[in-house]
């Protein structure tokens, strides 16, 4: 009984908040699409062509930024954990 009595007195080791990093403007973006209008013309279909050229590798580096940023965020709260647990007994 004595046991008992004595654990419930103790507090649970405090946990750290988990680590949130901001995610960038870029990455929230939605990736641009170009359209082409009702009458294109072959001059729209060049400048469509290289401006949705542009937004594909616009998009593809938000998207690099954003899993970056992912990564980067899921590494600093394995790390804090990892450090959380070696200061348990």
């Amino acid at each position: 009984m004595t046991m008992t009595v004595s654990c419930a007195g103790t507090r649970p080791p405090s946990v750290p908040a988990p680590v949130r990093l901001t995610l960038p403007d870029e990455a929230r973006r939605p990736c641009r699409l170009v359209t082409l209008g009702p009458a294109p013309t072959l001059g729209d279909l060049e400048a469509a062509y290289m401006a949705r050229g542009a937004a594909l590798v616009a998009c593809d580096a938000a998207r690099r930024l954003a899993v970056a940023t992912l990564m980067a965020e899921r590494l600093a709260g394995d790390a804090a954990a990892e450090a959380n647990r070696q200061k348990l007994p």
